[in-house]
């Protein structure tokens, strides 16, 4: 309830909003102005929380959070990520950017919370928005931009979701289905890697630098769904314009219990 409620705030707060507001809107052939203003990720996960902790039907819970938008006009991408969640962008086939989880301490990230006032004590962790890691970069044509709960970096390493995406990028698949195969294949991956006690996983050698013991990867389950948009668009969240780029994710739960959500998002220049 508490991580649905964050997500329904966080997409009625950033739906009229603009990753970087524009003078005119780029979608469109013609010199309008447009209505909207523009919205940060971390002042869209501020207002989000927000919005949560009003919530009458949300009285407890937590969740890690990872809010990233695009300005389709300039190619800048700005992320808030609190928590274990996070993103890779994959350029020229290799890693170039793996956001860091944040934690307080090993398999206990960082992560927004209500918690009532009979419930809380001394130990109750409770961090905010204005914690979130933010991170800006200039994409360019080709850049491969995916991200992710826990439930997938704890099973893949960074170069195995890089391999996966070099050869799924071979194929000669188009925007909406390479995305979507690409979502697909990771997700996948990362299912088969649960059940392989023999193979070392992220979250394995976590436990064994934290002095734990764990072995194999996390157990998952999965959804699958797409989307294709065209400007400025926010992950985890639905947007309403559409640029040159696509995003597919691939989502699922289970076991242990961790949940795995995958976006992928290819980005094309405009010609």
């Amino acid at each position: 309830m508490f991580s649905q409620s964050l997500m329904y705030h966080a997409h009625r707060y950033s739906k009229n909003a603009w990753a970087g507001e524009p003078e005119t809107d780029p979608t469109q052939d013609m010199d309008e102005p447009v209505e909207g203003w523009e919205l940060t990720p971390q002042e869209c996960l501020d207002l989000a929380y927000g919005g949560v902790q009003r919530e009458k039907s949300v009285q407890c819970g937590s969740s890690t959070a990872c809010i990233i938008n695009m300005n389709a006009s300039s190619g800048l991408l700005r992320a808030a990520n609190l928590g274990d969640s996070g993103f890779t962008i994959i350029r020229s086939n290799t890693p170039f950017y793996v956001q860091p989880p944040q934690t307080h301490y090993f398999n206990c990230p960082k992560q927004l919370s209500k918690i009532p006032e009979f419930m809380k004590s001394d130990g109750s962790i409770v961090d905010h928005p204005s914690d979130a890691d933010l991170y800006s970069i200039n994409l360019q044509g080709g850049d491969i931009v995916i991200a992710y709960t826990d439930g997938l970096s704890d099973n893949l390493f960074p170069n195995d979701i890089t391999a996966i995406t070099s050869l799924v990028m071979r194929s000669n698949l188009d925007g909406f289905e390479l995305a979507q195969t690409l979502a697909d294949r990771l997700v996948l991956y990362a299912t088969q890697c649960m059940w392989d006690k023999r193979r070392k996983s992220p979250f394995e050698q976590g436990c064994k630098a934290a002095g734990q013991f764990w072995r194999g990867g996390v157990s998952i389950v999965i959804i699958c769904f797409c989307l294709l948009l065209f400007t400025d668009f926010y992950f985890s969240i639905e947007s309403r314009r559409v640029s040159s780029s696509i995003i597919a994710s691939s989502q699922s739960h289970a076991d242990r219990l961790d949940s795995v959500t995958v976006l992928v998002a290819l980005v094309y220049e405009d010609i």
